[in-house]
């Protein structure tokens, strides 16, 4: 092969391939630092308590898969109520998009789990190795008896975190008091100790290993997130107006009659980054928000005695000298449909009856004649309980004048959560058919608690 073609792939093996650089993110102080680590707070405790909290006698947040049982506190829901977890779903994503359009990346810089846990993940490491040169220092150091029972207790920390992580979650499936009790006893089941180990082997991957690469490559949100700003979007921004041309200088030299901006080059603002960019490069898919270099630029700007704000929460518009719009059409309209959506759900949440009824006609025959010369339809009735507790029904039928309801096992028992098919013949006069399909309604009641009741529309077939 000649050597310009080895050059040449030489050159395309250089620029396809791109070795990770191991990211030691500086510890910065700030407004933002201590927002974020608020947020870290509030999210890690509500995970790990939550589980543990009692409700009525039983844990208060459990989805109960084996039973079919979902309960979120007073609540209970059942398969059938699977409708509410696309709800869910479409809020989710309504907000993302709103909260989005109004302050980009919010979600990943605080609340995400990728980024909860890495921060929790490189507090421990500062606890055990040092601040950000002292682990860098370690890193290229070798390999000694020291540097070894270093990295030993950081990954014996870190894997005992993400095990208690695991844990946690799998007990948001399974009552973690039981959970506990089997784990002590070695008698924890295959599938609960894969999920157990599955997910703290996540944690531990993403957290501890992986960190900025899950942003950068992983998460599909990084890729579609332009798609949601605008000039009016609030965004991390160094101004170059009013930073450039950067330079080092002393405090007490006059950097204008220098010729220079307000950025001493002091690189800070990268050395804080978690994913490793340079902010004052422009905006980048890899920023995920989280301000760390707003904290420490302000730092610097307020030793140095300049202004604060040259990177700052702020909008293309604004960085143009233009005016910012917060309330605009796209935000509005997120707004207006997330609002509505979100009563919706919650209003169907709590107004909904927790017995369903759903009713099917006989397929085999649309109507027989009796004896008697009476029309008779045939219908099933799936009864389903939603409730914690057994109830007894009455069912009855409305629609035609004199119509006649007979039930085959009576009395119409079911119990928590179960789907009971009852089988019912409606008898009506022909004379009293109007047309050849009328309209009807089944309504079912329980005999304990007349406010558990429900009503499902049904038609009753005729001769023509």
């Amino acid at each position: 092969m000649p050597e310009s073609a080895k050059a040449t792939d030489s050159v395309i093996e250089q620029h396809l391939y791109a070795k990770r650089q191991q990211i030691y993110p500086r510890q910065v102080s700030g407004l933002f630092a201590r927002l974020r680590v608020t947020a870290v707070l509030v999210l890690l405790g509500l995970y790990y308590f939550i589980p543990w909290l009692q409700w009525d006698g039983r844990q208060a947040v459990l989805f109960d898969l084996p039973e079919r049982k979902f309960y979120i506190f007073g609540l209970i829901f059942w398969p059938q109520d699977f409708i509410y977890l696309t709800g869910l779903l479409i809020i989710a994503a309504l907000s993302l998009f709103f909260f989005t359009a109004v302050a980009g990346r919010l979600w990943c810089g605080y609340a995400c789990p990728q980024t909860v846990w890495t921060e929790t993940f490189m507090w421990i490491q500062r606890k055990i190795e040092g601040d950000r040169n002292q682990q860098i220092k370690l890193a290229k150091s070798p390999w000694t008896f020291k540097k070894i029972r270093t990295k030993a207790l950081l990954h014996f920390v870190w894997i005992a975190f993400a095990l208690w992580t695991g844990f946690t979650f799998v007990g948001y499936f399974m009552p973690i008091q039981e959970l506990a009790d089997r784990i002590v006893s070695f008698s924890l089941s295959g599938w609960a100790l894969f999920w157990v180990l599955f997910y703290s082997f996540a944690t531990y991957g993403n957290a501890g290993w992986m960190r900025e690469q899950v942003c950068i490559y992983m998460c599909p949100y990084a890729r579609f997130q332009s798609a949601m700003f605008d000039k009016n979007t609030l965004i991390i921004s160094y101004d170059p107006k009013r930073g450039e041309p950067r330079g080092g200088r002393r405090k007490r030299d006059d950097h204008k009659a220098m010729g220079l901006g307000d950025c001493i080059n002091c690189s800070l603002c990268v050395q804080v980054c978690p994913t490793g960019i340079d902010i004052r490069d422009g905006l980048q898919y890899q920023c995920i928000g989280c301000a760390a270099c707003i904290d420490a630029c302000d730092g610097v700007m307020e030793k140095m005695q300049y202004p604060k704000g040259l990177i700052r929460y702020t909008t293309e518009n604004a960085v143009e000298g233009g005016e910012t719009r917060i309330f605009r059409p796209r935000v509005i309209i997120y707004a207006l449909i997330l609002l509505t959506v979100t009563s919706a759900i919650m209003f169907s949440i709590f107004t909904r009856s927790v017995v369903e009824l759903d009713v099917l006609r006989d397929r085999n025959q649309l109507y027989r004649e009796n004896n008697y010369g009476l029309v008779e339809n045939i219908y099933t009735l799936k009864v389903i309980n939603k409730d914690s507790k057994a109830h007894e029904y009455q069912i009855s039928a409305s629609g035609i004048d004199d119509l006649q309801l007979e039930i085959d096992n009576l009395p119409v028992v079911a119990e928590a959560g179960e789907v009971k098919n009852v089988i019912v013949r409606l008898i009506a006069d022909p004379e009293d058919l109007k047309s050849p399909s009328s309209k009807i309604e089944f309504n079912i009641m329980a005999t304990d608690n007349q406010e558990i009741t429900n009503t499902e529309a049904a038609r009753f077939l005729g001769p023509r």
